[in-house]
């Protein structure tokens, strides 16, 4: 029997009951929400399951949602499971101001760069992981460059033609 979304999903209900959320299947790839206290409980669900068996982490990341009070942070985990090629998406809910998530280094060692750019560039505290230090900007930065806490362009600016950007 192939592994379909529905298995998987319903294996997923069957570990950790009601404590999945918001099950969606966009472009066909399952994805849902988890506590951020489960996040290597679901990961090592997922990799050890003898069915699911998603071993393999494909990217990781993080998104910022300023106006979603108490769980501004959320990391993504993308899985793929490379006997079955399925892929499955789900995210945890952190808040910006204790933005630490468990790391999944443990389980998976290409989380190592990834958790490590994801600290850099929106300041989540990944507990657990060997080296969280800076990957891509100067240690000296005092901020996370993707929080959407910027406006994207400088509006006092007086050098610059709107016209000439179609507004």
């Amino acid at each position: 029997m192939s592994l379909t979304n529905e298995l998987v999903q319903q294996k997923l209900i069957d570990k950790f009951g009601d404590q999945l959320a918001d099950w969606v299947q966009p472009y066909g790839m399952l994805t849902f929400t988890a506590p951020k206290e489960l996040n290597l409980k679901v990961l090592q669900f997922l990799y050890d399951d003898t069915e699911l068996k998603f071993q393999f982490l494909t990217d990781l990341q993080a998104v910022h949602y300023p106006h979603n009070k108490g769980a501004e942070l959320a990391v993504v985990y993308h899985l793929h499971n490379l006997t079955d090629n399925i892929r499955l998406r789900f995210k945890v809910f952190t808040d910006i101001t204790n933005p630490d998530v468990y790391s999944a280094t443990a389980l998976y060692s290409s989380a190592n760069y990834m958790e490590r750019e994801t600290y850099d560039f929106f300041g989540i505290n990944f507990t657990g992981h060997p080296n969280l230090i800076r990957i891509l900007n100067v240690e000296e930065m005092d901020y996370f460059p993707m929080r959407k806490e910027f406006p994207l362009e400088d509006q006092t600016r007086i050098d610059k033609d709107d016209e000439m950007f179609g507004r």
